[in-house]
């Protein structure tokens, strides 16, 4: 399992590498067990000026957490101590300390960068985006909805286009990342090791924030157009519907394929889920430790019921890419049914 994520030192630079490449870098909870005590201790130490974060391989940063172990308890009761709980409390845990890190913490999300990977990427102070860069929210189509303190950085996106990314799990690329806030510096990838050495030479004395935001600034580079600023005045009407289904009724109206796009997506979702992202991104969350509290206590909602456990099977164990979901449209999910899912979970909520 030590192999599974790599944590080293070159020179003033903590670096840390997710080396499951084959599994697109899915960090499991043995994971987070290694991930979280190093960042503790790099908190500490003197000799280091900053932490990067990267994935091994070609083709992803992270795309997510190890759903499939879950998947593995799924017949597992939802109590403190067992996998269901741990996993979502001990990645959050995580995520807030990535967010509160005391020095300068740096995703190079060259690649695939989804769920659990957006978690530990989004919510750090530096996120380099690539050409190889997909960033996508898609926990709808698995029965979950969009964590990892994301009822934060999709409320903080432009105008409605955190709730489109969120009810369609769209994929977007490297400028459309700079554009919603998730990164903050484009680069080419081919200069990773170029990087890593600039960042390593981080001189003791100087200024750290600025000295990584004058080498990133350094190698950033023109990402190129984004896709969403010429639709958002589109998204922005159609999705300040004021329900899921009348977001859907508004997308069957309109004629360009972007809408098309949208609501077959919407149309493959568990409908429970989409209800859920709803009513999740129109609640007010004031900093992150409050995202992630309402978070966990959804997941430890979602754990107890089926459409999460049905997806996980049709998009990752059977691959039959046809799940049965609880509700075969979102008019058939109450407001009853939504607001148990909100619901306090006594001395099991998240505490930090």
């Amino acid at each position: 399992m030590s192999d599974e994520i790599l944590i080293e030192r070159q020179g003033a630079l903590g670096i840390i590498t997710m080396n499951r490449p084959q599994a697109l870098n899915t960090l499991s909870l043995a994971m987070y067990r290694r991930f979280d005590p190093a960042l503790m201790g790099w908190a500490e130490d003197t000799n280091v000026r900053a932490v990067l974060v990267r994935g091994a391989g070609e083709r992803a940063f992270c795309a997510g957490g190890d759903v499939v172990a879950i998947y593995e308890v799924r017949g597992e009761a939802v109590a403190s101590g067992g996998y269901k709980s741990d996993f979502f409390r001990e990645e959050y845990r995580l995520i807030r300390r990535i967010h509160r890190f005391p020095k300068p913490y740096i995703a190079l999300m060259d690649g695939i960068t989804m769920g659990g990977g957006a978690g530990v990427a989004v919510n750090g102070r530096f996120r380099i985006a690539t050409a190889r860069t997909v960033l996508a929210m898609p926990e709808v189509h698995i029965g979950l909805f969009p964590d990892v303190g994301a009822t934060r950085f999709l409320a903080l996106a432009p105008g409605r286009t955190g709730l489109y990314l969120a009810l369609t799990g769209t994929r977007i690329g490297a400028a459309d990342a700079l554009y919603c806030g998730f990164a903050t510096h484009f680069m080419a990838h081919e200069r990773e090791d170029e990087l890593l050495g600039a960042l390593a030479a981080l001189d003791q004395g100087e200024n750290t924030d600025a000295a990584v935001a004058a080498v990133l600034h350094r190698f950033a580079a023109d990402p190129g157009s984004a896709r969403l600023p010429p639709l958002r005045a589109a998204i922005d009407r159609v999705f300040t519907g004021g329900s899921v289904e009348a977001i859907m009724a508004a997308l069957a109206g309109e004629r360009d394929d972007w809408a098309r796009e949208a609501l077959a997506a919407m149309r493959r979702a568990s409908p429970l889920s989409l209800k859920l992202v709803f009513r999740q991104l129109a609640e007010p969350v004031p900093d992150l430790e409050a995202a992630l509290t309402l978070e966990y206590r959804m997941t430890q909602h979602v754990m107890a019921g089926h459409d999460f456990f049905e997806g996980i099977r049709a998009a990752l164990v059977d691959k039959d890419r046809n799940p049965v979901w609880q509700h075969r449209t979102p008019e058939e999910v109450s407001a009853a049914e939504v607001d148990a899912y909100f619901a306090p979970i006594g001395d099991r909520e998240l505490t930090f």
